[in-house]
């Protein structure tokens, strides 16, 4: 059936005929199938922009590419559907005493979405993005061909190109990763609150003994911070009475739901500002080793479904980009022009080691995510402004936030992109594997010849 899509920012939707594969040889003849139009994998839709759209092709909705989550105990390594979504994995995981050893900050993603996007969570200072994890994947390209990748033996170009690849190499079916022991389902977190965005950067730069980090950045009140850095719990932090059963109590609780879109103007610089600051002194000034839940540390925004309908009917537009480690000044800046704006609070972490894909978003120094109205006026000229900022401090954006970019900034933060193009053009010589995203940023342009 046709269907009209967009992503959680709902700001560009298009129509796609839409089919439902549960299997690899359903995907091969969806695949197979597709018109001039071609033909894109989607998971739960949460890329914020055009990513899992295909304006008048197929979409392959991938949430039915599901089963059981099967893990290797002695080899700490678990395989899942790709189809599955993070908190269900995590669910299976956590009992038996293992968790993700990558979590974004949402669990409503799937694992091959997951992939796709190269996810990365607050930990990437220490353990790097999800790909430095995955130990296979099978991939489904148009030919119909299934094969069994890993990032070390055989057609390790194509398992690159396909994490972080946006869903343009195929459709992943199956992973396999590793896994990170746990003995609870909960984390011990260090909480600070922070005047200003230098001694946040301080913070962040000589905090080496958390595996998480974050803070929470109030642009509107000049970078004053909420920094909270965690580790997993040991059985002796939790209280007497959860210690009976350590691996239990992580998952969710219940979630409201935001009822209905906000009203255009809602959202300004007064009441954004008064939230922002309600939200930072709520905040304890210093603590330490509070015992918190997993899903409570990791997703905050989950514990609100349909959240986005907060910024109204025009949507919302993220802009997360990276800068390299002693490009602070560069951060400074865009966070001074993002001030001039009304933005909730945004989220800065420390990143570190890179994986080789060539279209993998993080890389070592800082990252800065914040929502916008997509209405605001001189919203375009603002964020291309920022774009030319992090470009010349040799900085990205993400693609799997990214609505707006222009192809020709993108081409330039991404030097890889031409060697992407010659494997997609391997596995894919038709360009089958297309979405707005890639056409819009021109992704899948023929590469030069060698």
């Amino acid at each position: 059936m046709t269907v009209l899509l967009s992503g959680w920012g709902g700001t560009a939707p298009s129509a796609a005929r839409v089919v439902r594969p549960r299997d690899t040889g359903q995907v091969a003849r969806a695949l197979a199938a597709a018109g001039p139009r071609g033909a894109l994998p989607r998971g739960l839709g949460r890329s914020y922009g055009d990513a899992a759209q295909d304006a008048g092709g197929t979409v392959l909705d991938c949430t039915e590419l599901t089963g059981p989550v099967r893990l290797d105990p002695e080899r700490g390594e678990a395989t899942v559907a790709a189809g599955t979504p993070l908190g269900r994995i995590s669910a299976g995981l956590l009992p038996r005493g293992h968790a993700l050893p990558v979590v974004p900050g949402t669990r409503h993603v799937t694992l091959g979405g997951a992939i796709a996007a190269d996810v990365h969570g607050k930990n990437h200072h220490a353990d790097s993005s999800l790909g430095a994890h995955v130990r296979s994947l099978t991939l489904v390209t148009p030919d119909g061909t299934v094969r069994r990748l890993r990032p070390d033996e055989g057609e390790t170009e194509l398992f690159w190109a396909t994490v972080g690849g946006m869903g343009l190499t195929g459709v992943v079916t199956e992973a396999t990763f590793a896994t990170l022991p746990v003995t609870t389902a909960h984390a011990r977190v260090d909480t600070d609150r922070t005047a200003d965005l230098d001694t946040t950067l301080e913070l962040l730069s000589r905090d080496s003994g958390h595996r998480y980090s974050v803070a929470w950045v109030d642009l509107l009140g000049g970078g004053r911070s909420i920094v909270s850095r965690a580790d997993h719990a040991g059985v002796q932090d939790l209280p007497a009475r959860s210690r009976r059963a350590p691996l239990s109590g992580g998952g969710p609780g219940a979630a409201p739901t935001v009822p209905v879109t906000a009203p255009r103007g809602l959202f300004n610089r007064w009441t954004v500002a008064a939230f922002n600051h309600a939200y930072y002194h709520r905040a304890p000034l210093r603590r330490r080793g509070r015992v918190q839940p997993l899903a409570e540390f990791f997703h905050p925004l989950d514990g609100l479904r349909a959240w986005n309908r907060a910024y109204g009917p025009a949507g919302a537009v993220q802009y997360q980009c990276v800068v390299p480690l002693g490009e602070e000044d560069t951060l400074r800046a865009v966070a001074a022009d993002l001030a001039r704006v009304p933005t909730f609070l945004g989220v800065l972490k420390r990143t570190g080691r890179a994986v080789p894909a060539p279209l993998s978003f993080p890389r070592p120094g800082w990252t800065l995510a914040v929502d916008l109205p997509a209405d605001l006026p001189g919203l375009r000229v603002l964020l291309d402004r920022l774009d030319e900022r992090v470009l010349a401090a040799g900085g990205r954006l993400y693609l799997a936030k990214d609505a707006r970019a222009r192809p020709e900034t993108v081409r330039a933060m991404y030097p890889g992109l031409p060697d992407w193009r010659r494997t997609c053009a391997r596995a894919d010589p038709d360009g089958v594997m297309v979405s707005d995203l890639a056409r819009r940023l021109d992704l899948r342009a023929r590469p030069e010849k060698e």
